[in-house]
């Protein structure tokens, strides 16, 4: 008996020791993932901008922890989100091209102009994320199939609701082949947290990049302003150089503002104005660049634009305006015209400072302007280079 029941103690004190070394094993992962979080907190709160806030929580985050996909939903009503990466990856490309340092890639990241597809997620349940198996029908339009590629197959999830004032403004969410790692009734007090520092950090994002680009943009006609101008055109002459491809500049000025004014007054010619830079900003490339210079003068940057293909975009912009007579909120129609100058980027001013290219370029484009006003208006005139160009081409 005594030697059974020594048998009996030693294998209940191994059974001990082992589920002791797993408690403390678990006690270890666990305060190795609190440091990590905290680390990755600390860094979401001091993160720059809005796209190093992003490619955190997308890229980081998924590394960090191991996690096998990690997508974000954000509502977008006005495509401001989208206006301020946009601004966010030309101010990091940097006058010096390539030595900008770009944002990563947000791939996993969807902008909605609505919240409606999310909030059925939730169910209300702003602060308290949902934890479960993977629905191949409720969860794969999250993820996408650049995620599901990762891994093949995803066996569970845990969705995060952002919230701030009561609001539901977005979700993220991670993926895992795992079906334990996110089961239903698991603890959520780190994902709770990480829910609401996510919260408070988008919204200081965007405070932010408010402010960035209130600086940037005309208040008038909602396009960039003319120090914008000046800090891309150092940028696209930059790039010109190089990579050796084209750059042409359009000025534009509206025709007969003066009238429009006197006669039906300047909240009416500010109604104008603000027509006026849209139809010009829904005439452009992607990556082209529109600016109020001031007046009613905007200014265009069309990179990798030959002359041929810089003047069909004038003439489309010019026809476009002349087409179409402008609605006051009066319910008055006011017909309006533009003349155009087109100049390119000198191709023997490779050596030449690039802030004298800007001016030599916008010079140019300028005089071109001023012969489509002396010539009868609502008209387009090029710059020499860009003449000659265009009767090559032809």
């Amino acid at each position: 008996m005594d030697s059974e029941l020594q048998a009996d103690l030693q294998a209940e004190n191994q059974a001990l020791r082992r589920q002791l070394e797993s408690l403390l094993r678990e006690a270890r992962n666990n305060e190795e993932k609190i440091r990590r979080f905290d680390q990755l907190e600390h860094r979401l709160i001091g993160a720059r901008s809005m796209a190093e806030l992003l490619s955190l929580l997308l890229n980081d985050y998924r590394q960090a922890f191991g996690i096998d996909a990690v997508s974000m939903v954000l509502l977008d009503r006005d495509d401001e989100a989208c206006r301020m990466l946009d601004a966010e990856r030309h101010r990091h490309e940097g006058p010096a091209g390539a030595q900008g340092q770009e944002p990563a890639l947000l791939d996993g990241l969807t902008l909605l102009p609505t919240i409606a597809p999310i909030a059925p997620l939730f169910q209300g349940q702003l602060n308290k994320p949902w934890l479960g198996a993977f629905d191949e029908l409720r969860h794969r339009p999250l993820f996408g199939t650049p995620h599901i590629a990762r891994s093949q197959t995803l066996a569970s999830v845990a969705l995060l609701p952002l919230a701030r004032h009561g609001e539901l403004i977005g979700s993220l969410h991670f993926g895992s082949s795992d079906p334990a790692r996110y089961e239903r009734g698991a603890g959520t007090q780190l994902l709770e947290r990480l829910c609401a520092i996510v919260s408070v950090c988008l919204d200081s994002a965007l405070n932010q990049e408010r402010l960035k680009l209130a600086g940037l943009t005309d208040m008038l006609t909602g396009v960039h302003n003319r120090r914008y101008f000046e800090h891309r055109c150092l940028i696209e002459i930059a790039q010109a150089r190089r990579y050796r491809h084209e750059l042409a500049c359009l000025f534009l000025d509206l025709d007969h503002f003066k009238r429009i004014n006197d006669r039906h007054g300047h909240p009416a010619g500010d109604e104008v104005l603000r027509s006026i830079g849209h139809l010009i900003q829904s005439q452009l490339r992607l990556g082209d660049t529109i600016a109020r210079f001031g007046g009613e003068e905007f200014v265009v940057l069309l990179p990798q634009a030959p002359a041929q293909a810089a003047r069909e975009i004038a003439e489309r912009i010019r026809a476009s305006i002349a087409a179409r007579a402008l609605l006051l909120p009066s319910g008055e129609f006011i017909p309006a015209t533009v003349s155009v100058g087109l100049a390119m980027l000198a191709a023997d001013s490779a050596a030449e400072d690039p802030q004298a290219q800007a001016l030599r370029l916008v010079d140019a484009a300028d005089q071109a302007l001023y012969r489509a006003k002396s010539s009868g208006r609502n008209r387009v005139e090029c710059g020499p280079a860009a003449v000659a160009a265009v009767v090559v081409n032809k």
